[in-house]
């Protein structure tokens, strides 16, 4: 049974390696892929393991050893290939963060191998606040006790789902890099239809504004920080409130024009795309076409708009990596200063491992931007 199991180790492993490199079919679900980008590199030795059986059998060089040594190879090098594409993106990405935000320093390399085994941060002390009526939000004090920077940190979840702490190592990193954290909740559809979502963020901005001397945080440097669905609602409140106490909007993996999506958008999809744009909208774009606009970071955005991080894996199912792509030209055509961090192999939920390739970038590039627009 030793021969067999092995080989079905080594097929098993380069089909989820496959998964760095095509996008996952949407009969397949979504989740293999988040596997395959946080986790490859630890999988890998799956295969490995698997070629070392096969070639230490007895009938080591039969079909089937030699089989389970090939395929355990292609397995291998499809796991650990984003690790090679992170380290060639490491390479430019700081020189391209100096050039749009300014040149500064941040500590560490934006991604290193001694990285993938680095632990996650320590958790830190939140308290809970009800902001506005029901609605709550959980902040994180900067680790130091400083009166620093709030990262307002707005959840995903397609707006009819999700739940304020979905990524709590990336709070705790936060506070640890010496920022205040708020991560709220906010009305969902299909109960509430936009713009509820922006008025519960601009009244999240006010009762940290108002709270700001007792809860240790600095009111007039705050940055919205958002994930899909959450993405959308950062750039969105950031293009349009008009507060210059955003000094920046940080979106990973986010829709940013709601025609676009629509557009594009299939019934049939893994998300039901279309009925997700129409609770949430109040309709098809001939029906709610103003919340259509008045949503769309990529119609939102003008020439004083707040600089912009962009995260976005290219073979995301869920959010089309044109959206962000779209969203960066047509930042860099009003002179807005903006990154997109583009990342071949990954998917949505990219940042959930801080140690993986995607979490090293992600986390650098978020800390660099941080430093320079908070300054």
């Amino acid at each position: 049974m030793t021969r067999p199991l092995a080989l079905i180790l080594a097929v098993g492993s380069a089909v989820l390696g496959l998964l760095t490199v095509f996008p996952s079919p949407d009969w397949m679900g979504w989740k293999g892929s988040v596997i395959a980008d946080q986790f490859g590199y630890l999988v890998a030795a799956m295969p490995l393991a698997a070629a070392w059986v096969a070639w230490r059998t007895r009938s080591g060089r039969s079909k089937w050893a030699l089989a389970t040594v090939g395929i355990s190879a292609v397995a291998v090098g499809l796991l650990l290939q984003p690790c090679a594409q992170a380290w060639l993106i490491a390479r430019s990405l700081p020189g391209r963060m100096d050039r749009q935000f300014g040149a500064g320093e941040y500590p560490g390399p934006a991604f290193s191998v001694p990285g993938l085994f680095k632990v996650w941060p320590a958790p830190v002390p939140r308290t809970t606040v009800s902001y506005a009526g029901t609605l709550k939000l959980d902040f994180y004090g900067a680790v130091g006790g400083r009166v620093a920077p709030c990262v307002v940190v707005i959840h995903g979840g397609g707006w009819d789902d999700g739940e304020r702490g979905q990524v709590p190592q990336l709070n705790a990193w936060l506070a640890h890099e010496g920022y205040a954290v708020a991560d709220l909740s906010y009305r969902l559809a299909p109960a509430s239809v936009w713009p509820a979502q922006r008025e519960d963020v601009a009244a999240a901005i006010a009762y940290l504004k108002g709270h700001a001397a007792s809860l240790g945080l600095d009111p007039a440097r705050l940055v919205l920080l958002g994930r899909s669905a959450g993405g959308q609602i950062a750039e969105a409140c950031a293009y349009s409130l008009g507060d210059p106490s955003v000094r920046g909007v940080v979106a990973l993996y986010a829709p940013a024009d709601m025609r676009f999506a629509w557009k594009w958008g299939r019934p049939d999809d893994v998300l039901n795309s279309l009925q997700l744009l129409r609770q949430f909208l109040g309709g098809p774009p001939d029906q709610a076409g103003s919340a259509y606009d008045s949503a769309s970071g990529y119609l939102l955005a003008g020439p004083r708009s707040p600089p912009t991080l962009l995260i976005h894996g290219k073979i995301d199912t869920l959010v089309w990596y044109r959206q962000s792509e779209r969203l960066a030209a047509r930042l860099t055509e009003l002179g807005v200063p903006n990154i997109l961090v583009s990342l071949p192999w990954a998917t949505h939920a990219l940042e959930f491992n801080l140690s993986s390739p995607s979490g090293q970038l992600a986390t650098y590039s978020i800390g660099r931007f941080l430093r320079s627009v908070c300054r």
